[in-house]
């Protein structure tokens, strides 16, 4: 494996931690919210249940892009 790749493989697994540590920050503020009574109505764990499938999604597309890389598909974007 190329340095250059290595580097990008790097990069992106320090995207995919960060990624993750926000994406528990967000499971915290939707077990906060779901305290807070009727999930129907409540608009903090509705926020929070959108984000953290926002944030799923991103974390997948970074494991396919590193997966890529590791399989020198060379595919390079942004998350």
């Amino acid at each position: 494996m190329d340095k250059l790749r290595q580097e990008k493989i790097k990069m992106w697994q320090e995207k995919l931690t960060i990624l993750e540590k926000e994406l528990e920050e967000i499971m915290v503020k939707k077990g906060e919210a779901a305290k807070e009574g009727d999930l129907r109505e409540n608009a903090a764990y509705q926020m929070a249940a959108e984000d953290a499938d926002t944030w799923r999604a991103r974390i997948a597309d970074v494991k396919k892009i590193i997966s890529d890389l590791e399989e020198g598909k060379g595919v390079v974007q942004q998350a």
